[in-house]
Order: structure tokens, then C-alpha cells, then sequence
């Protein structure tokens, strides 16, 4: 079921419509902190009486991010993915999410999953762009490295150098 939410004065109701409910700004730096949690209470609200709605978590994940909140932005994308996996939306904005943490192996890996998901040529060209921006960022080697190797024999080897430091200082 896809849902739409219309703020009222008392917070957000559900009604059935469109895929992505709107969100109360469109600049984002024009919304003050108390806009914003409240606008992340609403929509955990609405998270908890419907737990199924992948928009609904999409929503939360994308305003946890706008609050600098990333493990709670992470949470809600990665239950939204797993609820619907084949919501774009939920899916781009997790790769997008990963992009600006600079994990870009995973971001590009994401973003082709969306990608895959585009249903019309709105949805490829955000994606495509998204992917583009995150290659440039790849060549440019602005990535945070992806830990693969074990660290033990370097830090064995950086403990030994200070042990015999420490033996040549106390000798001389």
C-alpha cells in the first residue's frame, strides 16, 4: 500500500495516494531544529502504526539525515529496503546516504541496484547522475578505504619498533 501524509496542526495523518509522502520544506536549510524533530516524531508515529510502509521509513531515513542523525538515517533506510526491496526511493536514498558518508565502493554498488530499479526516465537520470557524481568522486580519490586486510602484522610490527625504542632509550 502506498501512503500520503498531510500535516495538520496536530501532526500527520495517513491517507492512501501517492508513493512518497511530501515533507513540510523544500530547502532544507530553512527548516529549524524544532520543525525537524517534531516533523521525526510525526513520521515515527506513523512508522509504528504502520510498520510495513517502505515510504514511511524512507521519509524517516531521509529526515534522521537532515537532522545529522546517520546510524538512525541508516536504520530506517536499510528496514525500508528490507520491507520493500524493490522501492527506488528506498534504495537511492540509502546508496545517496553512503555516497555522503564517502563509502563510495558501497554507494556505486547501491546505486546500480536502483538503477536497475528506475521504472520511468525521471527515476534513471537521478540515478545515473547520482552514480556519475560518485565515480568522479572514486577518480578523484575521495573515498574512505574499505578495511579488506588484516591489521595484526602492522601493529605487531609498530610494537615491536617501540619496544626496541624503548630498550635503546633506557640503555644510553
Amino acid at each position: 500500500m502506498t501512503t500520503e501524509l498531510i500535516q495538520t496542526d496536530h501532526g500527520i495523518t495517513q491517507t492512501v495516494g501517492l508513493r512518497l509522502p511530501p515533507v513540510p520544506w523544500r530547502d532544507p536549510h530553512t527548516v529549524s531544529p524544532a520543525q525537524l524533530a517534531e516533523y521525526i516524531k510525526a513520521l515515527e508515529v506513523a512508522c509504528e502504526n504502520d510498520p510495513r510502509s517502505a515510504d514511511l521509513r524512507t521519509c524517516l531515513g531521509m529526515a534522521h539525515a537532515m537532522n545529522y542523525d546517520v546510524y538512525k538515517s541508516m536504520d530506517a533506510l536499510e528496514v525500508a529496503v528490507g520491507l520493500e526491496p524493490n522501492n527506488f526511493f528506498a534504495q537511492l536514498k540509502l546508496a545517496e546516504l553512503d555516497y555522503r558518508l564517502r563509502a563510495l565502493i558501497k554507494a556505486e554498488r547501491e546505486t546500480l541496484k536502483a538503477l536497475d530499479l528506475a521504472s520511468n526516465s525521471w527515476e534513471t537520470n537521478l540515478a545515473r547522475k547520482q552514480l556519475q557524481e560518485i565515480r568522479k568522486l572514486m577518480c578523484d580519490g575521495t573515498q574512505k578505504p574499505e578495511w579488506t586486510k588484516p591489521l595484526a602484522t602492522p601493529a605487531l610490527l609498530m610494537l615491536g619498533m617501540a619496544a626496541i625504542l624503548c630498550l635503546v632509550v633506557y640503555w644510553k
